[in-house]
């Protein structure tokens, strides 16, 4: 697993998120930056929720971001992946972000 992150969303207040698209044979990794709603704090847990036909290979957390690798879904499928944080300061928050899978279109 690559430890360069490319698909970001970044949390902002009142915003629902988005990460590019996947093919359903891919395994990748999307990130969520919740350097925003922080305000100074860091996350001390993190556990991401994910709907049946997406599989969550691994995740991994840093001070403002965190990780997930995603796998499978199927053409046309759009899943809404749940993050569920703890900050040191015991806060707790959750960030839903929608995904898309689409199948590689043949020219």
């Amino acid at each position: 697993m690559s430890a360069k992150v490319r698909r970001v969303a970044t949390v902002k207040s009142g915003r629902g998120l988005r990460w590019p698209s996947k093919q359903p044979a891919e395994l990748l990794d999307f990130a969520i930056d919740w350097t925003a709603r922080l305000e100074g704090d860091a996350i001390a847990s993190s556990a991401f929720v994910v709907p049946p036909g997406v599989t969550a290979a691994s995740s991994s957390r840093a001070a403002r971001e965190t990780v997930v690798w995603l796998a499978g879904g199927v053409d046309r499928g759009s899943y809404l992946v749940v993050n569920r944080i703890t900050t040191t300061a015991g806060r707790e928050m959750r960030q839903a972000v929608r995904i898309k899978v689409k199948a590689k279109s043949r020219a």
